[in-house]
């Protein structure tokens, strides 16, 4: 598979929880160069996805040919937005643990456990993370939970204890691979499975057998190689495209 150096692009809106990306990446980039674009909300900025989109936007605007969008949850769904609103500049989108509705994310689950639970925000967040990780070691259990602290502060989000979004259910017009987990409770496999009324002919959906919400970071091979096969078979059919022309 020939890509150039900036062919592929993971995006990422959720600085601090890099950590479950990075066995994926490290995995991908042994065959194909990936770019990281990166955005941090700070704590006096207007929460708001549109401006990540736009910023990304701003990134890609120089660009003299479309390229590979890939994110995890919420980092996702800045790239659907984005494809959706600019897709000629999208050779194809991968979302992983992004369904439908789009904006399901474990924000949305700690908003909706805080208003209906007569919990604190620690014992919120030991219950979703636990369930996320699955972690038998309290003491890892424990050393993540401030990644999911920062990431409520500097990561934007549609959500809030005052309002969940629950955006309209849509497809895109760019070549489209779904990834989730079996085990995901997060963004279940009812969830995602909707995307299948929304998929195009070349389209994929691919469910992990385990590793829950960041079933990427536990399983990066399976996980990666699915991505790359799907770069492949895009690659592959426009090569006989352009023969055929």
């Amino acid at each position: 598979m020939k890509f150039s150096s900036d062919d592929v692009l993971w995006l990422s809106v959720s600085p601090s929880l890099q950590f479950f990306d990075r066995s994926l990446l490290s995995y991908l980039n042994n065959s194909v160069p990936v770019q990281i674009w990166e955005y941090q909300q700070t704590e006096d900025e207007a929460c708001s996805l549109d401006i990540a989109v736009e910023l990304l936007h701003d990134f890609l605007t120089g660009r003299d040919r479309p390229i590979h969008l890939i994110g995890h949850s919420t980092s996702g769904l800045v790239g659907l937005m984005y494809a959706r609103r600019y897709p000629h500049k999208v050779s194809s989108l991968g979302l992983l643990s992004v369904g439908v509705p789009s904006a399901i994310n474990w924000q949305a689950h700690y908003y909706t456990y805080l208003s209906a639970f007569p919990w604190s925000r620690k014992q919120v967040l030991n219950q979703i993370v636990g369930d996320m990780l699955g972690c038998p070691n309290k003491i890892i259990h424990q050393k993540f939970i401030s990644y999911f602290e920062d990431d409520l502060a500097f990561s934007p989000c549609p959500h809030s204890l005052f309002r969940i979004s629950n955006p309209r259910e849509q497809g895109v017009e760019v070549p489209l691979l779904i990834c989730s987990s079996k085990t995901d409770f997060l963004v279940s496999p009812v969830v995602m499975r909707r995307w299948s009324k929304f998929l195009k002919q070349g389209d994929r959906l691919w469910e992990c057998q385990d590793g829950r919400h960041f079933f990427h970071h536990f399983y990066p091979e399976k996980v990666g190689e699915e991505i790359l096969n799907f770069w492949l078979s895009i690659h592959s059919h426009k090569v006989i495209l352009n023969f055929k022309s």
